[in-house]
């Protein structure tokens, strides 16, 4: 089925892959970009904007936000204006002008004390601003009465863009030795995999409006992993020689804490959108295949 969306963001990793798969599966995206919506504007002006939007569609999916995890904590206010004001006016704007949204949060809204698989509805109790910020975001959001699916995603990589992934990548050009945090324990997600997800949700949530507001976790699958054993897999299947050495979290101080287990239960969200995740080494080789597409 062909959708007519709006795509709130176009330079980040989630946007490029959303836009990149709308245009394969054949859908009528609008691209709103920073130059059509500054998300730190006042909140008539981003009204005004989704007050613009064509009637009848599908979905308004906001994959922009504020991702500086580290740079939240000195920058809040920007933090919370993109993650937090931004979300809880466009939910407003798409209530009163009848546009489901796509929400896309993070896993980061936990403190990371699991030891099992987080279930969307598990209590949250963010470390740092960014989670914060975010949560407060999808609580805007869960109030404002838009028909809306939250959908929570970890540790997210593409190709091309800023990441660990392509970290990784550059610096195993200039090191052979690399000291890598392993007490952190996720499930990494290609970009372009939860790009499908996403028009996988909007298809069905457009078509069975019996689906309630509601949070899911859409991630890659697979044995949740590390970091180091992340960077582990991403050298070995790149044919890279480097080796790891694992290290603690408090060997490696940041400006803001890391939830140290954030793996995602994703079994609701593939039972009611009917889209199984592919596993996280399976997303590794489509994005190195991707990265040898854009070299070539």
């Amino acid at each position: 089925m062909s959708l007519r969306v709006a795509v709130i963001g176009r330079t980040g990793q989630l946007a490029r892959a959303l836009l990149s798969e709308s245009e394969e599966l054949g859908h009528e995206t609008i691209s709103i970009g920073r130059d059509m919506l500054d998300l730190t504007a006042p909140a008539a002006v981003i009204e005004a904007t989704i007050a613009e939007l064509p009637v009848g569609l599908d979905a308004l999916i906001l994959a922009a936000a504020y991702t500086d995890v580290d740079g939240a904590e000195a920058n809040a206010s920007i933090a919370y204006a993109v993650n937090s004001t931004a979300p809880a006016v466009i939910a407003r704007a798409c209530a009163k002008h009848d546009i489901p949204l796509i929400h896309i949060s993070t896993d980061y809204v936990f403190d990371g004390e699991n030891d099992v698989p987080y279930l969307p509805d598990d209590d949250t109790d963010p470390l740092g601003v960014y989670g914060a910020s975010k949560l407060d975001g999808e609580l805007a959001i869960l109030e404002s009465g838009v028909r809306a699916l939250i959908l929570r995603t970890s540790w997210l990589y593409d190709a091309t863009g800023t990441n660990f992934f392509t970290t990784m990548l550059r610096l195993s050009d200039q090191k052979k030795t690399l000291t890598i945090v392993d007490d952190q324990i996720g499930r990494p997600t290609y970009a372009a995999h939860l790009a499908k997800a996403i028009f996988s949700a909007a298809d069905i949530f457009s078509r069975e409006p019996d689906i309630p507001t509601s949070i899911y976790h859409v991630t890659n699958g697979g044995e949740p992993t590390s970091w180091a054993g992340f960077a582990k897999t991403i050298f070995k299947a790149a044919n890279r020689d480097v080796k790891i050495d694992n290290i603690p979290s408090s060997d490696y101080l940041t400006a803001a804490e890391r939830p140290a287990y954030s793996v995602l239960d994703t079994d609701n969200f593939e039972r009611t959108f009917r889209h199984a995740m592919p596993e996280w080494q399976a997303g590794l080789r489509d994005a190195l295949e991707a990265l040898e597409d854009e070299n070539a």
